[in-house]
């Protein structure tokens, strides 16, 4: 593991960059450049629907999940693994357990991309540290699918995977290494920083 200082944290947000290409960490937290992903349509619209949910149905549960308490915009940090995030609903349920639902505006497409599975394990991670609460399922709600809402079961190798990203995303941040390109050459077609990019 990677030895860090205390103050040091990385977000959700940056596992989800990697994922896309490890050297998005690389460009914006070793040389500093932003990708403005605050201008994409779907940034946009995603903050716009967090921003709507946040203030209507604040007190419902959702029964069907077998919830039966939840927090709403959970700002979440993880000392151990220097991480943290805001997690859209956490999510108490009946068997003692808890969980968390995460809004896409997106579609559902008949399978689930790996960014929203290690989007929901990270938070699980986040709530099992600070909750001391066993965290075993997460949620995600399609927005752009009438809201529909889907289960990810969550297994031990899963936070075992999303850790050891995390080890290399903090690796390339503090010994400045330049990774190893993403191996999907259609994402270089319109990255913000092809021009750069060797």
């Amino acid at each position: 593991m990677v030895k860090m200082t205390n103050d040091m944290f990385i977000v959700v947000s940056d596992v989800i960059e990697y994922l896309f290409c490890p050297r998005f960490i690389y460009f914006m937290h070793c040389l500093n450049i932003p990708q403005h992903e605050e201008k994409r349509y779907k940034v946009l619209k995603g903050r716009d629907i967090h921003d709507v949910r946040e203030k209507t149905n604040k007190n419902y549960l959702r029964k069907k999940l077998h919830c039966t308490r939840k927090e709403i915009s959970v700002y979440l940090a993880s000392e151990k693994y220097h991480i943290k995030g805001i997690v859209d609903d956490v999510l108490f349920l009946d068997d003692g357990t808890a969980s968390l639902i995460d809004y896409k505006f997106a579609e559902y497409r008949e399978r689930l991309f790996k960014t929203y599975r290690y989007q929901l394990v990270l938070y699980a991670l986040m709530i099992k540290e600070n909750y001391s609460v066993k965290v075993n399922r997460g949620f995600i709600c399609y927005t752009r699918s009438n809201n529909l809402v889907k289960e990810v079961k969550i297994r031990d190798k899963d936070f075992k995977d999303a850790i050891l990203i995390i080890n290399k995303i903090l690796d390339i941040i503090q010994k400045g290494v330049f990774p190893e390109k993403t191996k999907t050459k259609s994402k270089c077609i319109d990255c913000c920083y092809r021009n750069i990019c060797v």
